[in-house]
């Protein structure tokens, strides 16, 4: 598979517009654009987009994916020159997606091809910790990732899937349990090792969980944790503990599941001041789609009452994988439907769960296998682009860290925008349609407009 580029204009003359459409070659394609007119009232026959970057929100920190075990491993099956291909794609702000958030594991979880800590069986006092298993896969992966950042550093945060067994109930790191209260103060040190040894090893970590969907009993790596548990764990082991190692620094992200309990999540953490002024933001993830559906408002609820606690998607994917399934639009449109609804109702951030995974959506040690945006096909030593890959890249390669979300409005229920303002200047406007209905627009912007035909199951940045 060839590198894919992106040809990024420096005229200032017209806007930028590149799009990803279902049913045609257009791949994150730039198209011509047509001459700017003078805006005007618009009529209800009229299909426009709106933007007004005179009012500002959020501040955009990044978005990214999460290198784990499993994505370390597929990526040194790969030869150097693929490898290097990989790289461009997702960090080059040129010639791929320009991706600037990322996530590890602490211990293992699914996707690892092995059950592991850092510490030996009834070790409290750690005195046995090292990272020794991450020293041939995953360090080096995620130093990899740092040296291909271009400008910045790459903001990584760090979250566990289970404690070792010897510290919960069940005496298992798979099916859920919890940590026993005895284990919280050791437990909490645990991050602070981990912490540090990253760091000693060339990876600063920007920030960290609580724990990986904390009311979720999982055949996986899981731990149950309630909101009291959590709020007792945040504000008399884990926060302490940072702060009493100069830590405090880091960002301390809660709840890290579903956006369904989001809000009680929010209520019962926030509301402790004690424990609130070490949050410094609520993560969530997008499988609340199992309860019904996407839960959207949940987040923008949060936003309303909360609104100096940071918000972020911290983990999604599409699953179950199949290569039967691969090409399936839907897939990428999950995406630009979650990021556009995300970013509007507050989150500063956007990352995504494996960035790379291998020809059966693996390796998984617990045989969940699930999609990427991209997959390696590790015996034939090639590289594939899922849709969804393209989706984020409409986001993540225009809208840089740094930017403020401003005011985007359209006048059909069928299109969803968002847009943002980069401190250079450039206003980006993010545009999705998921129906079958190809609309003549208008995207209007002070007093200028732009025609915009809007194809079918198609998603259009333009950059101003």
């Amino acid at each position: 598979m060839g590198i894919i580029s992106f040809c990024v204009g420096q005229s200032r003359q017209l806007p930028q517009v590149f799009v990803t459409a279902s049913n045609t070659e257009h791949r994150l394609s730039p198209i011509n654009t047509q001459s700017l007119e003078k805006a005007s009232q618009p009529f209800e026959n009229e299909v426009f987009v709106m933007v007004d970057t005179l009012v500002k929100f959020q501040e955009f920190l990044g978005i990214g994916g999460a290198f784990t075990d499993a994505s370390a491993e597929t990526y040194y099956k790969l030869s150097k020159d693929k490898q290097e291909a990989f790289l461009r794609l997702y960090f080059d702000e040129k010639d791929g997606i320009g991706y600037s958030f990322g996530r590890t594991n602490i211990n293992s979880c699914d996707f690892s091809s092995d059950m592991y800590t850092y510490v030996a069986e009834n070790d409290k006092n750690l005195k046995t910790f090292n990272i020794d298993h991450d020293l041939k896969y995953k360090l080096p992966f995620i130093k990899g990732m740092h040296g291909s950042i271009q400008g910045h550093q790459l903001k990584m945060f760090v979250s566990p899937w289970s404690p070792p067994a010897f510290m919960k109930d069940n005496n298992n790191m798979l099916q859920g349990g919890k940590l026993l209260p005895e284990y919280h103060q050791s437990w909490a040190n645990y991050f602070i090792k981990f912490i540090k040894a990253y760091e000693k090893a060339g990876i600063p970590v920007w920030g960290l969980s609580v724990q990986n969907e904390p009311m979720a009993k999982q055949t996986w790596e899981s731990c149950i944790f309630t909101a009291d548990d959590e709020l007792n764990f945040i504000k008399n082991y884990l926060g302490p503990t940072l702060h009493k190692n100069k830590m405090q620094q880091k960002k301390l992200i809660a709840w890290d599941h579903n956006r369904d309990l989001l809000f009680h999540r929010a209520q019962t953490l926030l509301h402790d001041k004690k424990a609130a002024q070490y949050i410094w933001g609520l993560g969530y993830h997008w499988y609340e789609i199992w309860n019904g559906g996407r839960q959207y408002d949940n987040v923008k609820r949060v936003n309303e009452a909360f609104p100096t606690t940071n918000l972020l998607l911290t983990e999604a994917c599409n699953y179950p994988f199949s290569w039967d399934t691969f090409d399936q639009w839907q897939w990428g449109e999950n995406y630009g439907e979650n990021m556009i609804q995300d970013f509007n109702n507050g989150a500063v951030a956007w990352t995504d769960w494996n960035i790379l995974l291998d020809e059966i959506g693996g390796p998984n040690h617990v045989q969940n296998f699930c999609f990427a945006p991209i997959h390696a096909k590790t015996k034939e030593n090639s590289l594939h682009l899922m849709n969804s890959y393209y989706y984020i890249g409409h986001f993540s390669k225009f809208i840089r860290p740094g930017a403020k979300r401003v005011s985007a409005s359209t006048n059909r229920a069928q299109l969803l925008t968002t847009a943002f303002k980069n401190l250079d200047g450039s206003t980006v406007i993010v545009i999705m349609n998921k129906t079958e209905e190809k609309f003549s627009s208008k995207v209007i912007f002070g007093d200028q407009a732009m025609p915009l035909a809007i194809l079918p199951h198609a998603i259009f940045t333009v950059k101003l």
